[in-house]
This record gives structure tokens, sequence and C-alpha cells, in this order.
């Protein structure tokens, strides 16, 4: 007999305008008690008027969300569409963490903010430990503050594991939004903290694999997340001659083909490059320090590495009724480029994925590219 879900609705509409797109998405995500509601929603919709039509729709709930470079939903991959879960009260306890001024404010202050939000969230719900709780971290994509936010956040709470994904505008690159009870944000980062005792599993997968080619950081612009020098060189010629081609040659497929990895302990973060400078340098997606030693990755098949994560997935946690997923767009890009969005599809699908298409993703401390970072919500034991 195939389990009933508990706890968890998901829906999903590409209905024509923003007013009946969140109708649609009511009669799929309705329960009696809902804690939170999470939104992810295409800029093919008017924002403003999608944020309002959610706030008039549930005006006691905690609903949460942003704008995306594509969505998860039921079927898998789409595009011009909203997806949303909705979270039942009996099983979820939930409270939300707000940032704003990324640009103005200080680590220390967020840190602060952090640890106050969590400490909160414990006392409210009497919690003595954090076995129970995950956090979720949604941020304005076009802030270039993920890596020192994610570094504090994580700091403050150390034993809470975290997910995340970075706000997009459908590749515009203009403008990206949080938005929070019908209100619009920018430069600013929402933090939900979600404890349940339901089992749950977090999890991030990357088809890359770093080889043992390796580059040194000798120059860079780590706020810029421009990288000036490497191996002494400068930097775009050195990746190039690397990877035995010329400068010249270098291209948004090349990039995507040859990101690079760090390694930190036994784990591997991709540090994806978005493009070649006029001065030579290279901007990446993530902030480079100098001295940090890089490694050229090679990839694998995407589609059965992740077929594979979310089997070791199951392996854990039997069937998950949920999982909340934000997955880089550079990933969808390259399956667009190969013709394998469907079998990807298929595999989110089956494993009641919902979620989107970032501009970068986070997990624990760390902000990651070309990388799909979830939480797999399972089903109560028997």
């Amino acid at each position: 007999m195939t389990k009933q879900v508990l706890g968890t609705r998901q829906g999903y509409s590409k209905s024509g305008d923003a007013e009946s797109a969140v109708i649609d998405l009511k009669t799929q995500i309705a329960q009696p008690e809902i804690s939170l509601i999470l939104v992810f929603c295409s800029l093919h919709y008017d924002i403003h008027a999608l944020a309002q039509a959610l706030q008039r729709a549930f005006p006691d709930t905690l609903v949460v969300g942003c704008s995306t470079a594509g969505e998860i939903g039921p079927k898998g991959y789409s595009s011009e569409s909203i997806t949303a879960i909705s979270f039942s009260a009996s099983e979820f306890s939930v409270s939300l963490q707000q940032f704003d001024d990324l640009q103005g404010l200080s680590l220390n202050h967020w840190r602060k903010t952090a640890a106050k939000g969590h400490s909160v969230h414990n006392t409210r719900y009497q919690l003595h430990d954090d076995s129970n709780t995950f956090a979720l971290l949604l941020v304005d994509g076009m802030s270039v503050r993920e890596e020192p936010l994610v570094r504090m956040i994580a700091s403050a709470m150390p034993k809470v594991p975290l997910i995340g994904g970075s706000a997009g505008d459908d590749l515009a690159f203009k403008a990206t939004y949080l938005f929070h009870q019908g209100e619009l944000l920018e430069d600013a980062a929402l933090l939900l903290m979600i404890t349940t005792q339901l089992p749950f599993k977090v999890f991030k997968t990357q088809h890359f694999q770093a080889t043992e080619q390796r580059m040194v950081v000798t120059e860079a612009v780590p706020e810029k997340r421009k990288v000036t020098e490497i191996n002494g060189h400068p930097a775009a010629l050195e990746y190039a001659r690397l990877l035995g081609i010329s400068s010249e040659q270098l291209s948004p497929l090349v990039f995507a083909a040859h990101p690079v990895v760090v390694r930190m302990g036994d784990a591997e973060f991709v540090r994806s490059i978005q493009k070649v400078n006029d001065d030579g340098s290279l901007t990446f997606f993530c902030a480079i320090d100098v001295g940090i030693v890089l490694r050229i990755a090679c990839g694998v098949d995407m589609v059965s590495d992740l077929d594979q994560s979310m089997q070791r997935v199951r392996e854990q946690l039997g069937q998950p009724q949920a999982v909340i997923t934000c997955d880089c767009i550079l990933r969808r890009l390259e399956l667009q480029q190969e013709s394998l969005m469907d079998p990807v599809s298929e595999i989110l699908a089956e494993h009641r994925c919902i979620g989107f298409s970032t501009y970068g993703e986070q997990f624990n401390g760390v902000h990651v590219n070309q990388t799909c970072t979830g939480v797999a919500i399972g089903y109560p034991s028997d």
C-alpha cells in the first residue's frame, strides 16, 4: 500500500496571470493548518501582483519565496511557472529571520542576528537541541554577499544543517527578489529554521570531480569575485593554457565544461567561471581568495550522478514525501545543451522535488555553483 503524503502539499501553475495562478495553487496546497508556504516563481509573472495575491490568499500564514531562473515542480523542470509547497503546523515548527542591507551591514551583525533568531526559535518551541532542525536560506542573487553571509550563519548555529539558493531573474541578471508577507525584498536574505519529528536528510550533489591539475590564485579581488592572476600569470591566459586552448577560445560552454574545484577536508566544492574580462582577469560566480589552490574539474554523467544521489537519499530515508531543491542554473543550461532535460525531470518528479534553478547554492557554511543542494523530508516511522 502506498503511504499517503503527510505534512506537505505541493502545487504548480502556469495560469496566465498572478491572481489566477495563486487561486490555482491554493486549491493544490491547502491544508487545515499551515505553518509555512514556500513559493518559487518566474518573473514572467508580475512579481508585485503575485506577492499581493499570495497575501490575500493566505493572510494569516507565513508565506516566503523568491524569483527564479526556472522552476522545479511536480513534473520536474518547468519555466514561466509558479511552484509552491505548504507545511502543516502539526508536523513543522517554523521561524523566520530576515537580513536586510546586505551591502551595508557587518559580518558580526549577521552572526548576532542569526544567533538571536536561533535562540528565539529554540525557546519558542522548547527545544533542547538542534537534532530535529534544519535551515533554508534564500538570498538576493544579485547581492554578491552569499559567501560571508552563509559563513556567519553557519558559525552562529553550527549544529543546524543548512541548504539554500540565490534568487534568479530568468537570466536577465538585473534584479532578483525575495518576498515575505506580501512585501518584496532586495539586498536581503531570509533564513527559515524548520523543526520536525519527521525524518529528513540534507544533501549536495555535483557532477564534477577534481583532477590533479592544480593552479594557485596569486592575485584576486574577492569582493568582486575576480581573479587577476593564476600561477603568477594573467588569469585567463593561464587557465586557457592548462586546458590546452587559446584564451580566444574561452567561452561560457568551456567554463561550464571545465569549472574548478576547491577541496575542503574530504569535500569538494565547485567554483564556476562567469566570464573573461577585457583585462584578462576571470570573474567567478563565487568569491576566490588569494592563495587558494584550485583544481580543474572533469565532468561525469549528470543524469546518473543525480539518480545515484537521490537513490542514496532514499536508502537512508525511504521514499521522500518532498525534496526542497536548489539547483544551479548552469546545470539546467548544460542539460538543455545536451538535450537531457527530460530524463532529469523524470528523476526530480519521481522523488517529489520542489524548488528552483538558482544563481548559486548554499550548503552548510559554503556558497557553491553548478551544484544541487536540497533537503529530503520523509514519512513518519511505522
